[in-house]
């Protein structure tokens, strides 16, 4: 029985995904860069091509102002070196107008051929900040604009930041069915709302995992408030071995050349770097024990060196697949895991637990991708 009534109740394979570090987030030792690690187009498609050539169905491609790639060029340039993985695409909701935005969801999901899924970000831009209110506002405006834009003939909105009238969705139509599936992270009652209403699945950082069913039961308090369910998931660094004592060791190499206020620096440059989910991450490192670990298997030296998720899976083969299975247990349906170095650790992960794990892509097991190009006017359909 999961803790929360989830979309899937009945699906007995998670989304398993890896992610693309696209914002100068590779390292052998964190904290410390490396010129052969760069968030470079040639590295991060390597890690693209790995992930899929292991066999995870998704891969995560974040969206930050650091030193890297643009996060919907980088997903365009994948989809001529890609065929199977998915492309989970960060977009910060206002960076583009929403319905060019459309048109560009809807370019990449034809790209594709309906392998994209998006992750709604609404953290403040470079340069400025606003009002928390505000920016959910402001993203809520832009999903609802996305929606219209793949269900319905026309766009009319009139909204406290966008207004539009009498549109054609003709130039917007995306590839899937109702459109890509919208994943969203955040703890802020605003960001709830948005979640609960209109997103499909929910994704989590490391916490215990008392501290995780209580997230869920409290995400799905407001979804039930519109009469709907979600789907979740859980961004997690992991380390894995053939033992627990060389993960642990590993773990341990991956810290020794830290330095803690270029740790520090590391973790503040990040645009959400002031956010309520950061500071849950941070306090996890404090209530840890003296390893760093907040439960059995769950280490927090990672966020010693890094905003946002800063956790890992840490253990061996059998210890990391009994922790996902007892994850899909409760309900989580997707897994974005990541490692350092990310190419390395990709391998290690796939060829060790992945190939133990059923896996599926949420698109397809939500019935979105179409068997046939669709009817859409970037596909078969009607050119007017």
């Amino acid at each position: 029985m999961t803790i929360v009534p989830i979309t899937s109740p009945d699906l007995d394979a998670s989304e398993v995904s890896w992610f693309a570090a696209l914002c100068s987030d590779d390292y052998q030792f964190l904290g410390v860069p490396d010129g052969e690690l760069r968030s470079s187009w040639g590295h991060c498609s390597d890690i693209v091509k790995t992930a899929e050539a292991q066999g995870f169905r998704n891969i995560l491609c974040p969206s930050s102002y650091q030193v890297g790639q643009d996060t919907l060029s980088f997903v365009a340039g994948c989809a001529p070196i890609t065929d199977r993985i998915n492309l989970l695409a960060a977009v910060r909701c206002g960076e583009m107008q929403p319905i060019m935005l459309a048109r560009t969801v809807a370019t990449l999901d034809h790209m594709l051929e309906g392998r994209l899924t998006i992750n709604i970000i609404s953290s403040d831009f470079p340069g400025q900040t606003e009002p928390s209110p505000f920016r959910y506002q402001r993203s809520r405006e832009v999903v609802e604009i996305l929606k219209q834009a793949w269900t319905r003939d026309e766009i009319n909105h009139e909204g406290e930041v966008y207004q539009f009238e009498g549109l054609t969705t003709d130039p917007v139509r995306p590839y899937q069915s109702g459109g890509p599936l919208l994943y969203f992270g955040g703890y802020s009652p605003d960001a709830l709302d948005l979640c609960g209403e209109h997103c499909d699945v929910y994704l989590m950082w490391p916490e215990t995992v008392e501290a995780l069913q209580g997230r869920m039961c409290a995400v799905n308090e407001v979804a039930e408030r519109y009469d709907r369910t979600l789907d979740y998931g859980l961004r997690s660094h992991v380390i894995v071995r053939d033992t627990e004592a060389e993960a642990r060791e590993y773990a341990d190499y991956i810290i020794s050349k830290l330095d803690e206020a270029q740790g520090e620096a590391i973790r503040n440059r990040a645009l959400d770097a002031k956010s309520l989910g950061v500071s849950h991450q941070s306090k996890n490192r404090d209530d840890a024990d003296e390893y760093g670990y907040i439960e059995p298997h769950m280490w927090t030296g990672v966020g010693r060196a890094r905003s946002g998720c800063g956790a890992a899976i840490v253990g061996s083969t059998d210890q990391v697949l009994t922790k996902l299975e007892a994850y899909h247990a409760m309900g989580i349906r997707s897994f974005i895991l990541s490692g350092y170095p990310h190419i390395d650790e990709a391998d290690h992960f796939g060829t060790r637990v992945l190939p133990q794990v059923k896996t599926c892509s949420l698109p397809h097991a939500y019935g979105r991708v179409p068997a046939a190009v669709p009817e859409t006017p970037l596909g078969v359909g009607t050119r007017r």
